[in-house]
Parts: C-alpha cells; sequence; structure tokens
C-alpha cells in the first residue's frame, strides 16, 4: 500500500493489514489536521471507539476534519435490505458526533456506501461511510464536498473530498520510459518503424522517438481510458438501479471487465510509486483510529 500512496502523492500514512480476507486498511495523507476513523463491529468495541473519539474533541476553536468507515448509520433510511438497525445504536451515534460538534458533510451521487450480496434475497446496502466537520473547518472549505465514487473492488465505495482549492498552472511533463510500453504487442513494431522513418543525425532520430511514442502512449493511454469511462459510467449506473436478478449479474459482470482494465494499469502505477519513494522518502505519523477484524458485518 506504501507505494500506492506514494504514487498518489501522499508522503505520510499508515496501513493496517488484513486478517484472512477482511480488515485491510489504509490511510494516507500529505498535512494538515486530519482524523481517519474505522467503527469496529462489535458493540464493545465500537463503545471504546466512540469514547476514543469523543477524548479528541478540544473545546478550543481548532478546524477538525473526521472521515473513514464508521460501520454506523445516522437514521434507518441510510439502510436498504437486512434486518433494520437498532435505533438506540443510532441514536448513540448521533450523541457522539453532536457531543464533538461535528457535522454530517452530506454527499452526491448514490446514497449507500457500502454494499453486499449478489441475490436479491440477500442484498443489503448501507451508507456506513462519511465525511463530518466542525464549523470551524467548513469555515475555512465553504464549498467543500464529497462523492460517493463508482467502484469494483471493495463492497465500500471510495469518498472523494474536495475542497476546491485553486489549481496550480500545469507543469511540463519530462520524457520517461514507462515499463508498461514493452507490454504492448504493438511496441517493438512502433520503436522499429519510427527509427527506420526518422531523419537527420543521431540527437534528431533520438528526439523523433520520443516525441513519437510519446503519442503513440497517449492514444493507446486514451483509448483505455475513455473503456474505463464506459465501464465505470455502466457500474454506476448498475449500483444506481434497484436489485434484481438482471441488475445484479450485469453487474458483477461489468466489474470484472472493470477489474481487468484497472489490472492494466498497475504496472505504471507502480513506477510511479518508485520515482516518488525516491522523491519523498520515508512516512510521518498520523492522527488515526482503527480496529482491524475479520468478520462479518452485522445484517
Amino acid at each position: 500500500m506504501e507505494k500506492i500512496w506514494y504514487s498518489c502523492g501522499y508522503v505520510n500514512g499508515i496501513e493496517v493489514d488484513p486478517e484472512g480476507t477482511r480488515g485491510g486498511l489504509c490511510l494516507a495523507r500529505k498535512q494538515e489536521r486530519f482524523t481517519g476513523f474505522y467503527g469496529p463491529r462489535n458493540e464493545h468495541d465500537r463503545s471504546n471507539a466512540w469514547a476514543e473519539l469523543m477524548s479528541l474533541y478540544i473545546e478550543e476553536m481548532f478546524p477538525w476534519f473526521v472521515c473513514g468507515d464508521f460501520n454506523e448509520i445516522m437514521y434507518g433510511f441510510e439502510k436498504k435490505g437486512g434486518v433494520p438497525r437498532d435505533e438506540r445504536r443510532m441514536e448513540l451515534f448521533r450523541k457522539v458526533l453532536s457531543e464533538c460538534r461535528l457535522m454530517d458533510m452530506g454527499f452526491s451521487r448514490r446514497w449507500f456506501t457500502w454494499e453486499r450480496g449478489n441475490l436479491l434475497e440477500t442484498n443489503i446496502r448501507e451508507r456506513l461511510d462519511r465525511g463530518v466537520a466542525n464549523e470551524e473547518w467548513l469555515a475555512m472549505f465553504p464549498k467543500v464536498s464529497i462523492q460517493h465514487l463508482t467502484h469494483s473492488f471493495s463492497d465500500h465505495c471510495p469518498l472523494l473530498v474536495n475542497t476546491k482549492r485553486a489549481k496550480q498552472g500545469a507543469k511540463e511533463v519530462a520524457f520517461r520510459f514507462e515499463a508498461w510500453w514493452t507490454m504492448q504487442e504493438s511496441f517493438e513494431e512502433k520503436v522499429k518503424n519510427i527509427w527506420e522513418s526518422s531523419l537527420g543525425n543521431l540527437i534528431q532520430k533520438l528526439n523523433e522517438l520520443k516525441n513519437s511514442l510519446r503519442r503513440w502512449a497517449n492514444r493507446i493511454q486514451d483509448d483505455q481510458n475513455k473503456r474505463k469511462a464506459f465501464l465505470t459510467d455502466r457500474l454506476s449506473d448498475f449500483l444506481a438501479a434497484e436489485r434484481d436478478d438482471h441488475n445484479l449479474a450485469e453487474l458483477i459482470d461489468t466489474k470484472i471487465q472493470l477489474n481487468l482494465e484497472i489490472d492494466k494499469d498497475e504496472l505504471y502505477w507502480e513506477q510511479r510509486a518508485r520515482i516518488n519513494l525516491l522523491k519523498h522518502g520515508g512516512r510521518n505519523t498520523i492522527s488515526f483510529i482503527a480496529k482491524p477484524y475479520n468478520e462479518e458485518k452485522e445484517i
């Protein structure tokens, strides 16, 4: 996971190894005050997690943002399918957030962030993941928004938090040979054709090779991105629709196709991660609450 967060430009992070097939967790950040939260399923552990969250509360006017998988919902309508949530659990969750002066930040796109069950009779959806912040933090980022993104690997969807900061000017990208190029069937033939058709001295031929390979790679990536965008939109439509046997079958098939396309990027991001690791070195500590577990979520 360290390679992944470095590839995304995050130099600080923490990870929790999975136990069996569940429990793996990673949190990465650049800077600023932020608390990542992972709510345990067990009632006793969950009470301890609430207490630990409240212990982080500072009465002074200090900006605070908390985001993660709380493994709890605030209201009954945030769950569809399975056994209805105990009202006392939801009331306690709302009370903890209120005492910490944390407000739910809302979201856009589809409602639920967690889903399990590939059959209509076993399908359950809940809004377990969210971002909450106090008034001081929201005053710093008045245009902040949270999006529930389309997902194909995990049973949780990613949350995209956008603080609407001004974008920096575009920088010229230095030429780098990408390892994934060699995985393309057309690579060797492309290099041969470019070299044989280019004119001038050695330096001029190398420049032509560099520029032509960049254009060739951009076309391939454009095609792959279009394919991923198509499958992502298709998957998003299936995730937003009501569940029936046809919907679940198409949803699973689209996830498989999208995952195959995503796998093609793995070598590229591994290379980016190595570059960022050389640039930034080690990692720092962060404020984090987590309790890994390998049990099924309560339904």
